[in-house]
């Protein structure tokens, strides 16, 4: 824990710096990130109370009076008595305050532009996903409403590799003889997959890749379905139940009649998404493998 608290502050310090060089100076005008915060809130909510916004923002009610009166004297804004209470005040952009805030709000967009320009499509896509995770996490973003179902794209197959491993290692204890098998079952998908008869699906959440499957040939009539996966924060979206659906669709477009799969007994969420699905268990029986001593489950259904 220790350890995890020290990168986060690190985190912290390195954001800290980031947001003072896009902001310093606030865009070259004399408006500090604070006060064009107080602006951005108050031209969002049309009006405010005195206390209300400091509560919002967390600032100190003497440096908030003073900012304010700077603002009041500049034309910015304008403070009434609250018609509810005459100890509050009500404050109000005026028209000169809109206009500052929309530039400022144009600045900032330059600044972040100028930051995403050197990097890559990839990166842009990765930044995005983490700054959304972070958000959710901690707090301020809701969870994820939507995903998508698209086939792999470069770098998805070591990813499937790699969250297997991760996380039958974390969740699961299993050992990484797992991991062998996982990039066994990849690799020969990579290499020698027939395109008109086997698939894969990369489930997307935020656009950071949370689920997996595959459908390969077993024989000239029998499918198998192969590496699902849905990321812990992804669960419950249903997911898993998308990704089989589309694996099975193919699986009967293509041709095939009947589709296996190989499972094990403790993965109880799995086998019910087989079941939900319509396969039955055909066999079972004891094997020990990735450090465990578990029950080897033969599923299969008609197509």
């Amino acid at each position: 824990m220790d350890e995890l608290v020290s990168q986060v502050r690190a985190f912290n310090r390195f954001y800290t710096r980031v947001i003072g060089v896009v902001g310093a100076g606030m865009y070259d005008t004399s408006y500090s990130l604070t006060e064009g915060r107080v602006l951005y809130e108050l031209r969002q909510t049309g009006e405010m109370e005195t206390g209300e916004l400091r509560r919002m923002l967390d600032l100190d009610a003497g440096y908030l009076s003073r900012m304010l009166a700077r603002f009041e004297a500049d034309g910015l804004l304008t403070k009434e008595r609250s018609p509810a209470d005459a100890r509050r005040q009500v404050l109000r952009l005026a028209e000169r305050g809109r206009q500052v805030q929309r530039e400022l709000d144009d600045a900032s967009s330059a600044a972040v532009r100028d930051q995403l320009v050197p990097l890559s499509g990839e990166d842009r896509r990765r930044l995005i996903a983490a700054m959304t995770a972070i958000q959710r996490i901690l707090g301020d973003a809701p969870a994820p409403r939507g995903y998508v179902i698209r086939p792999p794209r470069a770098g998805d197959l070591g990813w499937v590799v790699h969250r297997h491993a991760t996380l039958y290692t974390e969740e699961r204890g299993w050992d990484e003889n797992f991991e062998g098998l996982a990039a066994r079952i990849v690799a020969d998908y990579a290499e020698d997959h027939d395109p008109k008869r086997e698939a894969g699906w990369i489930a997307e959440v935020d656009g950071e890749p949370a689920g997996s499957i595959l459908c390969v040939k077993r024989d000239d009539r029998t499918a198998q379905l192969r590496l699902l996966l849905v990321e812990p924060s992804a669960r419950g979206m249903g997911i898993g139940g998308r990704l089989i659906e589309e694996c099975l669709a193919f699986a009967k477009r293509v041709g095939y009649e009947r589709i296996v799969l190989m499972t094990v007994d403790e993965l109880a969420e799995a086998r019910r998404l087989y079941q939900r699905a319509g396969f039955t268990l055909d066999e079972q029986h004891p094997m020990k493998a990735y450090g465990r001593d578990l029950v080897e489950q033969y599923w299969s259904r008609p197509l």
